[in-house]
């Protein structure tokens, strides 16, 4: 194996975690009891924003007719911070109030996967579905609503997760509800984060790609290679690859999950939250976030800007946020930013 990997010898799964699983290699192993403080701690990050959970603070907002004001934990502080930012920068294209929209669509909390019989006439912003910026009134992580708010955090979620591990395992956690959960063995650093194909990689070195060439997927010394999955051919077929030596690599795309199409619809989960429907002109998107950048929850970031992609253009994400992106359109035309760490095979 690479000398990446006999750095970080352990594996620590998290199965059900955000609904696609947690995988975490470390440089040393995670003991049974700081195990259970980070199982804890992410069944209490769910428990919170999952609106796929009865018991969830978000499911609460949504099931609240008139509204009310909802307490969030600390943590949640950098989650709105972002919230506000991709609001800002998409002009609204990219807003947590999006919850209701894939509701309507068939990505509820049961997953039926049936498009409501009049949703057309209620999806988004255009037809008064609740948004982030008019109807959610925020006092530091207090979130005050007048109506039934349905949110989802799914665009960077996932992200914003991985950002909180990483603190945990760092050992500098700022909030004291993570603090709580790092207390244990010291840094574990180098190590990386899988959060569903969400990457937070820490190797400890400087965070300058390494030259790339056509290959397979691998580690070599301490960089990480990554397959960029064809969205056509999802699972068998790579179209590049990245190598990340230090950051965050995130990626969106609707290949793996989309629904509808027995009745006629193509529909998947990447919505423009302005009009509520599923974007059609992108297929995939990459982000790289470097460490270097000094940007707070890089995973977060890289995982939001990977839909932001979907919805704006890259250039003009580029004037608030520090990034390097690779994306297909549905043309199977391609683009890349000029120091995005990897190349494309063929399109």
């Amino acid at each position: 194996m690479s000398g990446l990997h006999g750095r970080m010898p352990y594996t620590t799964a998290f199965e059900r975690a955000m609904g696609t699983g947690m995988i975490i290699q470390s440089a040393t192993a995670l003991d049974d009891g700081f195990r259970s403080k980070l199982d804890a701690f992410i069944d209490g990050y769910e428990s919170v924003l999952s609106r796929f959970r009865a018991d969830s603070l978000v499911t609460a907002m949504g099931e609240s007719s008139h509204g009310g004001s909802f307490d969030f934990p600390d943590w949640a502080s950098g989650l709105f911070d972002l919230a506000d930012a991709f609001c800002t920068a998409t002009d609204g294209a990219l807003d947590p109030c999006v919850g209701e929209d894939l509701i309507r669509l068939g990505y509820d909390a049961r997953y039926s996967m049936t498009m409501e019989p009049d949703a057309e006439h209620h999806l988004g912003a255009v037809h008064g579905r609740p948004t982030w910026r008019n109807d959610v009134e925020r006092h530091g992580t207090t979130l005050v609503t007048q109506r039934a708010v349905h949110l989802d955090f799914g665009a960077f979620g996932k992200g914003y997760c991985a950002d909180l591990i990483g603190a945990i395992l760092d050992g500098h956690a700022g909030d004291e509800t993570v603090r709580q959960s790092a207390t244990g063995p010291g840094s574990h650093a180098p190590y990386i984060i899988d959060a569903g194909g969400d990457l937070l990689i820490r190797t400890g070195e400087p965070a300058q790609p390494a030259p790339l060439a056509e290959g397979s997927g691998h580690d070599t010394g301490d960089t990480v290679t990554i397959a960029l999955e064809d969205p056509d051919n999802p699972g068998t077929e790579a179209i590049g690859i990245a190598s990340i030596v230090d950051g965050a690599f995130c990626a969106s795309a609707p290949s793996r999950r989309h629904w509808g199409e027995e009745a006629g619809r193509q529909l998947h989960h990447l919505l423009n939250a302005v009009d509520g429907r599923p974007v059609r002109d992108v297929a995939a998107s990459w982000v790289y976030v470097p460490s270097a950048a000094g940007r707070p929850y890089p995973t977060a970031l890289a995982d939001g800007l990977a839909t932001a992609c979907f919805v704006t253009a890259p250039d003009e994400l580029a004037r608030a946020f520090d990034f390097e992106c690779a994306a297909v359109h549905a043309d199977r035309t391609a683009i890349m930013s000029r120091h995005f760490p990897g190349n494309f095979f063929t399109v």
